[in-house]
């Protein structure tokens, strides 16, 4: 009597439960369209008076009224981009390592590091390349030294510990029943990993690459400090560029009626929808890696 009563009870609590996570995703999901819906409000004035082709491609030139936003999409496409390629092969490497390829003692260092390096303030990785970074390129290469390079490449720095962490646990997530196997049959470390552990963490590996692609492309400081933030679309890594969150924290409007000043709306929607097209990519890919039933 006593554990059907108990039973009871645990239905009853896990059906509560089962309802406030409903209840809170359902509320995470109105919050963020209502964010969507706000930023589209705020920026319609801009919407009504200037085409889709000349917002998200056209020029930025206030004087001559023209608010295009196109070359902050490119100056955040290119800087966010350089970081996640530089940055992934760092990470996968690291990730490697502290999961299966290195010592015991290397591992355990190498994940500690990693750890410290997550809770160093963006500024200071800014200030430092400033001073280091900046001063090597304008000698080394030529240029301002603010550029696509200097930013990208401490972006890199700055998202490479995120990624390495969601690799850790998904190829620690690896059922250890296949790698006992495939060592039982005579795979070594490198077979295991290239045959059992990648393939079953690429939907893990795939989100952490996604999340730390979204980490670059939301960054502020280190794009405001080392990009250079001159309005143009850059076409080497030596150019400078303004990226779309560089944009919203530079914009400077006394009149907060201005088409000017409605321009960070627009920057705000198209963050807004890269995050969106990272996160469908990522469930698609998840789905179709899902193992059928």
């Amino acid at each position: 009597m006593y554990r059907k009563m108990d039973l009871s009870l645990l239905i009853k609590k896990l059906s509560c439960m089962g309802n406030i996570f409903r209840l809170c995703a359902g509320l995470s999901t109105v919050i963020t369209i209502s964010v969507f819906v706000f930023m589209l409000i705020l920026g319609l004035p801009l919407f009504r008076d200037t085409s889709v082709l000349s917002l998200w491609a056209g020029p930025w030139a206030p004087q001559e009224k023209l608010y295009g936003i196109g070359p902050m999409i490119a100056g955040t496409i290119g800087i966010a981009g350089f970081a996640t390629l530089l940055a992934l092969p760092l990470s996968l490497g690291s990730a490697f390592v502290i999961t299966t390829l290195g010592h015991p003692g290397l591992q355990t260092g190498l994940k500690a590091f990693i750890r410290f390096m997550t809770g160093i303030p963006t500024v200071i990785y800014g200030f430092s390349a400033i001073f280091l970074l900046v001063p090597l390129i304008r000698e080394g290469l030529g240029g301002a030294g603010f550029c696509v390079l200097a930013a990208g490449s401490v972006l890199a720095v700055l998202v490479t510990p995120v990624m390495t962490l969601f690799f850790i646990d998904s190829l620690l997530g690896v059922n250890p029943v296949h790698i006992q196997a495939a060592r039982a049959l005579g795979a070594s470390r490198i077979q295991r990993l290239l045959y059992v552990m990648i393939p079953q963490a690429l939907p893990g590996l795939a989100t952490g690459f996604v999340l730390a692609t979204g980490r670059a492309i939301g960054d502020t400081l280190i794009a405001l400090m080392l990009a250079g933030n001159a309005i143009i679309i850059p076409e080497t890594l030596l150019d400078p560029a303004r990226t779309l969150t560089g944009h919203i924290a530079l914009i400077k409007a006394a009149d907060y009626d201005s088409l000017e000043f409605r321009s960070i709306f627009a920057c705000g929607i198209a963050l807004y929808l890269f995050s969106a097209f990272s996160v469908i990519i990522v469930r698609i890919f998840e789905k179709k890696q899902r193992p059928a039933i």
